[in-house]
């Protein structure tokens, strides 16, 4: 009896764990197409950026109406919470675009 009950407490542990594993696999995000212009985009689109929630989509968004326009991906460096590495994962998925013009 207590073999079966060990047995049974077995198969739903590994059910429980192989949904826990499916549902960190859901939640994984699915990096953009196209890189994503950092002057351009706002923060829900910035959170789709690996390692990029929504406290650091909004800090560089802040970021960039304090201190304008990024004029090269590494300016995300000043941005709290983007470190060099995770700079280094961002860098294939984000651009700043071609520079504004200004008027006559």
């Amino acid at each position: 009896m207590l073999f079966l009950a060990m047995r049974r407490s077995t198969r739903i542990c590994g059910v429980l764990l192989c949904l826990a594993l499916a549902g960190a696999a859901l939640a994984k995000k699915t990096p953009p197409a196209h890189p994503i212009d950092l002057n351009a985009a706002t923060v829900k689109e910035l959170e789709q950026l690996p390692g990029i929630g929504p406290a650091t989509a909004k800090a560089i968004v802040q970021f960039r109406t304090k201190s304008g326009r990024f004029r090269r991906v590494e300016d995300l460096l000043a941005v709290r919470g983007i470190s060099v590495n995770k700079l280094e994962k961002l860098r294939p998925y984000v651009t700043v675009g071609p520079p504004e013009k200004k008027a006559h």
